[in-house]
């Protein structure tokens, strides 16, 4: 699963932090790390962008970055 994937409200751990070149090493500066826990807080009206909080703070991402996070829900086997 993905982190675009991921329903409002809802935590899960990063697994896999994906993209390519300059965008991965964006996403790791951010705090986009795996075993980092993270939860959607909003979703804009059409979609895009939405918002999760990690690490204490809250970043805003566009969805097709976000699709590049794997992630794997609270309670669920890896």
């Amino acid at each position: 699963m993905t982190l675009n994937q991921l329903p409002i409200g809802q935590s899960a751990v990063i697994v896999k932090v994906g993209g390519e070149g300059e965008l991965r090493y964006r996403f790791l500066d951010m705090g986009l790390i795996p075993k980092t826990r993270v939860t959607v807080t909003k979703v804009a009206p059409m979609g895009d962008p939405i918002e999760i909080r990690l690490r204490g703070y809250t970043l805003t991402l566009r969805v097709e970055d976000a699709k590049n996070i794997e992630i794997t829900k609270e309670g669920a086997e890896a």
